[in-house]
């Protein structure tokens, strides 16, 4: 049996996606920049996806911009917003736990010149409303916070931050990267007061690098790519138009029944959750409610290095994470510590202990109780070569 747990970094496309994708690439494959039939047809493909995106946040169609994928967004968001405002200041907020589309565009910022406050988190990976307030001067032109941590499940008070921000410096724009939120809950921009949403397709059943950029009209952007002026000159090149209409399919289809999906996640985190804690040696890490994300759970096993025990499960057909995907390794191979581990100030002994375990609206109660099963045979085992 395989039990495939690793749905924050990426899930199984989509059939509906899929096959929409194949008549895209081999019927309808005009460039929707194209005057004649097949460019009209292409380009018609494109707008249907802003419609169904746009339909799922309640915003105009006008307002979402088509990128290769979160990492894209995100940049596009916080360099694109940095560079058109910083006439206006030059300082930005953001959290201690960001993924790294958002904290190595800060660091490239901060390369530029403008200042960078990062806001500490608690035990379960919440930031401090206080703190950021405190934070917002005259010369706050960003705020970058993520909606749902990647590696644990914090879910951000968005809405709350939102209002204090616009209520002391009503210029600052909000981005928030929406990327592991998206598709699991109810998010409505305009009502949550930001300027800026980013998502990925892939971590929805839709394709990889297709994602999109919600900008609230009349928001100052500036583009990081040029060129030929498609997407009114935000995002200059041919539009992947299997991807975008796959994109816009797999919004459509996760936002179905949305009450039930959520319903069956939570059911299955705390089938998870109930079965580890049963375990010798077990810690899951933050919120484990419905005040958490539905889809993630964050465990740390003691004396148990999280690399020896993700193999040990791969060989037994369970697919696991020892964090985030994308910065689980540098670029010469070693191992980095998570950031967010950290800064939630886990115990030293179990930063290179922790696991994510992460679910989509595929994942089965078999596949659980396989996993947790699994994982009783082979926790004892690997305890006898526990480093002393």
């Amino acid at each position: 049996m395989e039990a495939y747990l690793d749905n924050s970094a990426t899930t199984r496309c989509s059939d509906r996606a899929c096959q929409l994708m194949v008549d895209l690439l081999t019927k309808d494959y005009g460039n929707p920049s194209s005057l004649h039939m097949k460019g009209i047809e292409a380009e018609r493909f494109v707008e249907t996806a802003k419609k169904k995106i746009a339909k799922t946040l309640r915003v105009s169609e006008k307002e979402i911009i088509f990128t290769s994928g979160g990492t894209e967004s995100n940049n596009l968001a916080i360099i694109g917003a940095a560079m058109a405002n910083r006439r206006a200041g030059n300082h930005i907020i953001t959290t201690s736990i960001e993924h790294a589309s958002v904290e190595n565009p800060m660091e490239f910022l901060k390369e530029q010149g403008f200042e960078i406050t990062y806001l500490s988190v608690d035990e379960n990976g919440i930031i401090s409303l206080e703190e950021l307030e405190e934070a917002v001067t005259e010369q706050t032109i960003l705020v970058s916070m993520m909606q749902v941590n990647n590696e644990i499940g914090a879910i951000e008070p968005v809405a709350e931050a939102a209002e204090l921000i616009k209520k002391k410096n009503p210029d600052t724009l909000i981005h928030v990267d929406a990327i592991q939120s998206y598709g699991k809950m109810y998010i409505y921009p305009k009502k949550l007061g930001i300027d800026m949403l980013s998502v990925s397709g892939h971590k929805i059943h839709g394709p990889k690098g297709s994602g999109f950029l919600w900008v609230r009209e009349k928001t100052k952007l500036k583009p990081l790519i040029l060129g030929g002026g498609q997407q009114k000159g935000m995002r200059s090149g041919t539009e992947n138009v299997p991807a975008i209409a796959g994109l816009g399919e797999a919004a459509e289809e996760i936002y179905e029944n949305l009450d039930e999906k959520r319903a069956h996640l939570y059911g299955l985190k705390q089938r998870f959750i109930d079965g580890i804690e049963k375990l010798e040696g077990t810690h899951v890490n933050g919120k484990t409610g419905e005040d958490s994300a539905p889809h993630i759970v964050s465990v740390s096993f003691e004396g148990i290095r999280s690399e020896v025990l993700l193999h040990s499960l791969e060989d037994r057909g369970i697919y696991v994470s020892s964090g985030s995907a994308c910065s689980s390794n540098n670029h010469a191979g070693k191992q980095k510590g998570s950031k967010t581990l950290r800064n939630i100030h886990l115990k030293e002994n179990l930063l290179d202990s922790t696991l994510r375990f992460s679910f989509s609206v595929h994942t089965t109660e078999e596949e659980i109780d396989y996993a947790l099963e699994v994982l009783g045979e082979l926790l004892p085992v690997l305890k006898k070569y526990t480093r002393h």
